[in-house]
């Protein structure tokens, strides 16, 4: 399900032909004293004897007199401060078919139902024979906010099913692709860098990719809203595209290589965001820059110990060949800033420290601007799409010192280590350009309600809502 098909699981109340459907009720645990009154006594007691307890994400279906099901319900969460989409992707896998309505409390909003439901109805790409799941056969009613909700599904499960794509068919190349369908037809210029142009312009993500029989490139797209002026607000996303990380000669074990074709998911966030940036027509001018590289073991690859110049002229030894995601970002960034955006947002799974710190749901956010970081965390947890920001400490600073380079790619210190990559990163970084890097995970370990095992866009909503608070923007397909 990609981001022009996601309306398939979402019908238009105005498109209701004979008006019948379902209805499931959102039931918190301190509300079971009231489903007489919701479902009637003889459905209620059914429930009871079912074992509805209205657990997170527990869906049951009640028979109507006539023995067929017309009614649900779905455990919801107790009332809390900030949105819980996820919950209604319980929904789809566990609906008859048909056309469905949801009943909630008053404080859901109708576009986190048709999000999570979305959401929920995501299948990733499948190349066996028997393998391809076929799409839930339930449909949600929405109204206009419902329907403007299936544009950021759209848009998350294209950056999730981005990253479930196999590393063969998901290359450096293809990736660059996926850019260029996803952003050409809505109206953005965009560029793919190569070769010698590469070289001279992103030396440091060449040097990174020169090991792959697969050669790197960087996607360069530019944009602006219908409505937006010369002045309007320049938006600048930076991605890490990572296509495959074997680590290079600093070989990573077996166990730590198997989810590395996930190692594209900041670029595949990154996209996912500017896609919805457009298709939500934002008064914004907006750019994008991903750096689409593999990370291989070769005898042309890079070698600890390398120098490389970088775009900005600091040069880098290379104290680790699988920290190259930041050699990926450096060039990127400082590109970035040649043109003064007034955001400037990247986004990588760049260390596995900041998962260490903060587990894989909640990415670790750094900025040089507390003002804006506080406006992202917050926009992340309102909407359930949470960041937490950790410091810029400048103390750590010496641990990148290099005897031969302005500076070392690692830290001398086993420590730290999501705190040091965004130090190395902010070297890049001019500092009157508001800065805002995210280093996400970009996965779901496991299968929950909404969030099914593999690629997620951790972070895209947190970044998307926040940029409308800080530009004081009106989105008018908002949910």
């Amino acid at each position: 399900m990609n981001a022009l098909e996601m309306q398939d699981c979402l019908v238009a109340a105005a498109d209701m032909r004979d008006g019948t459907a379902g209805m499931v009720h959102a039931i918190r645990p301190s509300a079971l004293g009231e489903l007489d009154a919701v479902v009637g006594e003889v459905a209620a007691r059914f429930a009871r004897q079912a074992g509805f307890a209205a657990c997170y994400g527990q869906v049951l279906l009640l028979p109507g007199a006539d023995g067929t099901i017309a009614t649900a319900l779905l455990g919801i969460a107790e009332q809390a401060d900030g949105a819980d989409p996820f919950v209604f992707g319980a929904l789809p896998d566990s609906l008859p078919a048909g056309s469905w309505r949801v009943s909630a409390p008053a404080d859901v909003q109708a576009g986190d139902i048709a999000l999570g439901f979305c959401l929920g109805a995501y299948r990733m790409p499948a190349f066996g024979r028997d393998t391809a799941p076929a799409a839930p056969p339930a449909r949600l009613v929405v109204d206009a906010a419902g329907q403007a909700a299936a544009s950021m599904a759209g848009c998350i499960n294209l950056a999730r099913s981005l990253i479930n794509t196999p590393p063969n068919l998901m290359g450096p190349d293809d990736l660059a692709k996926a850019a260029e369908m996803a952003l050409a037809p809505l109206g953005a210029d965009v560029s793919v860098i190569r070769g010698a142009r590469l070289a001279q312009e992103f030396p440091t993500v060449l040097h990174v990719g020169v090991g792959s029989d697969r050669a790197p490139c960087v996607v360069e797209a530019r944009w602006q809203g219908s409505t937006a002026t010369e002045t309007a607000p320049l938006v600048s996303l930076v991605g890490k595209g990572v296509c495959f990380d074997t680590g290079g000669y600093d070989l990573k074990p077996p166990s730590s290589m198997l989810r590395m074709k996930k190692d594209m998911g900041g670029a595949a966030i990154m996209l996912a965001l500017a896609r919805l940036v457009m298709l939500r027509d934002l008064p914004v001018r907006l750019e994008l820059r991903l750096g689409c590289v593999e990370n291989s073991v070769s005898g042309h690859a890079m070698r600890p110990s390398d120098v490389v110049k970088t775009r900005a002229g600091l040069t880098v030894e290379i104290g680790n060949t699988d920290a190259e995601g930041r050699l990926v970002l450096c060039d990127l960034l400082h590109a970035a800033c040649e043109r003064q955006p007034d955001l400037l947002v990247d986004a990588a799974t760049l260390t596995g420290a900041a998962r260490v710190a903060l587990g894989p749901d909640v990415p670790a956010l750094f900025t040089n601007h507390d003002a804006t970081g506080a406006v992202l965390v917050a926009s992340g947890l309102a909407c359930g799409d949470p960041l937490w920001q950790l410091p810029l400490w400048p103390g750590y600073r010496k641990w990148l010192r290099s005897p031969v380079a302005d500076m070392n790619n690692i830290s001398s210190k086993p420590m730290g280590g999501a705190i040091t990559a965004a130090l190395f990163l902010e070297n890049f970084v001019k500092t009157d350009v508001r800065w805002v890097h995210i280093d996400t995970y970009g996965w779901n370990d496991s299968s929950r309600p909404g969030r099914p095992e593999g690629g997620e866009s951790l972070g895209l909503r947190a970044v998307y809502e926040g940029m409308l608070k800080i530009f004081n923007i009106e989105d008018r397909m908002h949910h």
